[in-house]
């Protein structure tokens, strides 16, 4: 029986003392914080620009194409590399192949996309 009771005692003494650390954080930043509330310092500031205007802003759709690239590119690198280093240690055969070619192929279709809409040149 004190066997199972331990158990739930270690996880009982491990969250508190993450919510012992989580205040003594919180009374720190309170303490060694500076204040001054100003209006300048109070008003909303996202990604360099100013709030001017209505609560929405106008966001070019072009955006959304520079996301695209970003993934096909990320996705190339996440699975990509890894494959290719084990791919020296492991006899992983021809199914490995192909499957990594047609891997390849997809993000091929979504890179000519890009450059069919014009998102690869670099003036507009």
């Amino acid at each position: 029986m004190q066997a199972d009771v331990a158990g739930y005692l270690v996880v009982a003494a491990v969250g508190i003392a993450g919510i012992v650390l989580f205040l003594a954080a919180m009374l720190m930043r309170r303490m060694l914080s500076p204040v001054s509330a100003n209006p300048v310092r109070l008003t909303t500031y996202e990604s360099g620009v100013d709030p001017v205007g209505l609560h929405w802003g106008q966001v070019q759709v072009r955006y959304l194409g520079f996301a695209f690239l970003y993934v096909i590119f990320a996705v190339d690198a996440v699975y990509l590399f890894p494959w290719a280093l084990v791919l020296r240690k492991a006899d992983l055969g021809a199914a490995s192949l192909a499957e990594m070619g047609i891997f390849i192929a997809v993000l091929l279709v979504g890179l000519v996309h890009a450059a069919r809409r014009g998102l690869l040149r670099w003036l507009p």
